[in-house]
């Protein structure tokens, strides 16, 4: 398997809740990516870029991208939607910042896979042109066409015990009485 890696950089922005249901969970605010850099800029991590009285951006770092050869039909797929995106999980610390960068991925089964934690926040954000450029050339130097294999059920094996007319018997309804006669 080959892996190469594409770094980006990140900008989250903390969102400010306004529900009942928000107030009553003690939950403020919320995280989400705002945009991606497909160059990183020379900043410190979690720097603040601005506020609005939506919410405040932060600089959240620079992140790698990793893309393995057996994935690559999982990034084609993505690159042929109408809006390639990228996938930035993030979770909760309890530190600060209050929010960890988890992962960033081109690939939506691992996207949707992060999902399973259940504390984890998992969004979708648009693509930079040239952070797809640079998958589709992975792509296109290690994509292997891999034929779908349709698994063939085993055959149950002959039990010598069993003999025709012995044991449970088909009732005429597709259901087997455990008499062996008729029901």
């Amino acid at each position: 398997m080959i892996e190469e890696r594409i770094m980006i950089g990140l900008v989250v922005e903390r969102r400010r809740l306004e529900s009942a249901w928000a107030e009553a969970h003690g939950t403020t605010y919320a995280w989400r990516p705002a945009a991606v850099f497909a160059v990183p800029p020379d900043v410190a991590a979690w720097t603040p870029l601005g506020s609005s009285p939506l919410g405040t951006r932060y600089y959240a770092g620079a992140y790698d991208i990793h893309l393995y050869s057996t994935e690559t039909s999982n990034y084609r797929d993505n690159l042929e939607a109408e809006r390639p995106r990228l996938w930035v999980v993030l979770r909760p610390e309890g530190a600060e910042p209050p929010v960890e960068v988890a992962a960033v991925t081109a690939d939506p089964a691992e996207g949707e896979g992060q999902t399973e934690a259940g504390t984890n926040t998992v969004e979708t954000i648009d693509m930079p042109v040239e952070v797809a450029a640079e998958i589709a050339r992975f792509i296109e130097a290690h994509h292997v066409e891999r034929p779908i294999l349709k698994r063939k059920r085993d055959r149950a094996g002959y039990d010598e015990r069993w003999r025709p007319g012995e044991g449970p018997q088909p009732d005429g309804k597709g259901r087997r009485n455990r008499s062996g006669g008729d029901a």
